[in-house]
This record gives C-alpha cells, sequence and structure tokens, in this order.
C-alpha cells in the first residue's frame, strides 16, 4: 500500500508557496508606444507607480546594444521590443524612466543606466535597486558583508525571505549568450527569450513589497542615495552629473535621537595609462584591501568601459581615504 507523506508548512511558507505556482502574469511584446500603459506613458503625481525593470541586450553597456526593456507592473509584463520598436520606442519611456512619481525597481541598475544614458540620453531617476536593499538589511541584522560581496539576481530570488525560488533557467540563458553573443537581437523573440525576460522581472515587485517593510527610515534614505549613485556610477561627463536631479537629503521624518550615517558619495579616479594593473592589484589584492580598510564601494568598467576609470561609492571620509590609498598606489614603481 502506498504510504502518504504529510507536508507542514507555516502560514508564510504557504503563502509563498501558492505565490510560486500561480500562473505568470500576463505578457505583451511592445512594439509601438501606445500599446503601453497612459499612466506610464504620462506619470503625474496623481497616480504615483511601482515598476519592476530590467534590460536585456548585446555586451549592455555605453557601446553595446539595448535590445529589450522588461517593465512589470502588479497585472501585467511589457516587454518592450528596441529592435522592432526603435529609438522612437524608447524615447518614449525617457519621460517614466526619468519620473521621481514611477519608482523603477531593479537588481544592480548600473549598467542598464549607463546603456540609457549613452544610447538614447535618458537618465535613470528614482530607483530602488534591489542589491543595495539587501546589502542595507544585512546590515540592520548586525551581519558584515565581505568586500566583494554582491547578491546576485539568483542568489536573492533563492533567498526565502524575499522569494524563495530556484531560477536554473538563469544559467541556461547564459550558456545560450556565451555560444551566441547576438542571442537577444534574434526575431521573432522565442519561447526561451519571453520566458527569461519575463522572469527577470515578474517577482521584483514581491520582492520590492517585503524589502519596504524591514528597512529602517535611515535605511531607505540610504538606499534612495545610494541607488541613485548607482545609476550614474558609469555614466561619467563633463560636468560631473551636474544635469542628473539632485540627491535625495535626510528626511525631516527621522527622530532626531536616530543615529544617521555621513552621505555616500560617488567619486570618479582617473588613472593614467599602464597604472591600472596596479591599482586593481594581483587577482583583485589591490582592490581588496582598499574595500576592507575604507569602507566603500569599488567598481571597475572592465572590458565594458570605461576602461581608465575607477568608481568609489561610500561615506566622505572614507571615499577620500580611499582615493589617497589608490593615488599612492598609482605613483609605485
Amino acid at each position: 500500500m502506498a504510504t502518504m507523506t504529510i507536508v507542514c508548512m507555516t502560514m508564510e511558507e504557504e503563502k509563498r508557496h501558492v505565490e510560486l505556482l500561480s500562473p505568470p502574469l500576463p505578457m505583451l511584446v511592445v512594439t509601438k508606444p501606445g500599446q503601453l500603459p497612459v499612466e506610464f506613458l504620462e506619470p503625474s503625481a496623481a497616480q504615483k507607480l511601482v515598476i519592476g525593470f530590467d534590460c536585456e541586450g548585446v555586451d549592455l553597456c555605453r557601446h553595446g546594444a539595448l535590445c529589450i526593456m522588461q517593465i512589470a507592473f502588479p497585472d501585467a509584463v511589457y516587454l518592450v521590443d528596441a529592435i522592432e520598436g526603435g529609438k522612437e520606442l524608447i524615447e518614449a519611456c525617457k519621460p517614466a524612466l526619468e519620473s521621481e512619481y514611477v519608482t523603477k525597481v531593479i537588481h544592480d541598475c548600473k549598467r542598464d543606466s549607463e546603456a540609457l544614458y549613452f544610447q538614447f540620453g535618458i537618465k535613470l531617476h528614482n530607483v530602488m535597486d534591489t542589491q543595495i536593499a539587501y546589502s542595507l538589511l544585512e546590515e540592520q541584522e548586525g551581519k558584515k558583508r565581505g568586500y566583494d560581496e554582491y547578491i546576485s539576481f539568483v542568489s536573492l530570488l533563492a533567498d526565502p525571505r524575499y522569494c524563495g525560488m530556484a531560477y536554473p533557467e538563469k544559467e541556461e540563458v547564459r550558456t545560450l549568450l556565451r555560444q551566441d553573443p547576438n542571442f537577444w537581437t534574434h526575431r521573432p523573440l522565442s519561447e526561451m527569450m519571453i520566458r527569461a525576460a519575463t522572469d527577470d522581472v515578474r517577482f521584483l515587485l514581491s520582492i520590492h513589497e517585503k524589502m519596504m517593510e524591514k528597512l529602517s527610515k535611515v535605511s531607505l534614505w540610504r538606499l534612495s542615495v545610494r541607488s541613485e549613485l548607482y545609476c550614474r556610477c558609469f555614466c561619467i561627463n563633463d560636468n560631473k552629473y551636474a544635469d542628473w536631479p539632485p540627491l535625495p537629503t535626510v528626511p525631516d521624518e527621522i527622530e532626531p535621537d536616530v543615529y544617521v550615517p555621513e552621505v555616500d558619495i560617488l567619486s570618479v579616479l582617473d588613472v593614467p595609462p599602464g597604472k591600472m594593473g596596479r591599482v586593481i592589484g594581483r587577482k583583485g589584492s589591490s582592490i581588496m584591501e582598499v574595500k576592507a580598510s575604507c569602507n566603500v564601494e569599488i567598481h571597475i568598467g572592465g572590458a565594458k568601459g570605461p576602461p581608465d576609470r575607477v568608481f568609489i561609492i561610500g561615506p566622505v571620509q572614507e571615499v577620500r581615504k580611499a582615493e589617497a590609498i589608490l593615488r599612492g598606489r598609482m605613483l609605485e614603481f
């Protein structure tokens, strides 16, 4: 006689189980601006929006090709086809992507922002970056993050506190991209392309809701500042971001007796020709040492560029200390 195994779940686990088994949101491939919701195309204070957002492309950065923008609403996912719709379609999204009335929930927005800025002149604004939020929540709980640890989207999805879902297809898509770097340019979109693009955004609003419930007022302010810095990290220009929106100030509702850390800044360090290897160190050892001693994030443009600059994010005094150390490394023989 067959035996029956009874699995007992907590209410939270049961709720998450139902969410994961629920059918995917309706999906629409967008090739014309009129296919997008009016409230997105014409953002206003009267109807604030929160959307999940991601981009796919070929070597996505300032020089690569943006192929698809994924936009998740609570009731549907829109795949904005930059190849079929062209520049006109992406530019129709510019007001929303730059609007303070539309919150864009993204996991690690740096390269997406870079592609939008250099290819379409879009200054991504009002972003809630889940990679940053995760780090701040870990910090709230007293956990110390390793200086080279930035949670991947796959790992975030797997965390039972936020989603609890395995995402093996992500590695499958990475394999396909290694075999065919132009994977996202093929049309019509295959079932695999549609599913992968949709899955990259359809859980973001749920994750956003759970994170926002946990973040303190101070962490929310730090999240808003650092997300803005991530948006402009690789978008270096000659006017030192003067045409970008101002960074969020400390909100008035934070109680006077609550400790507010020093505000984060972004510093761009120019590296002379031939000195980047000395800045990075063997297998990144120099960068790791600076991160450990200065409590800053350091980002390198790498193969995607810009190749001659180092981007440092952190509290003002810690950033200045990191700058001094790195400049010293450049002078070493």
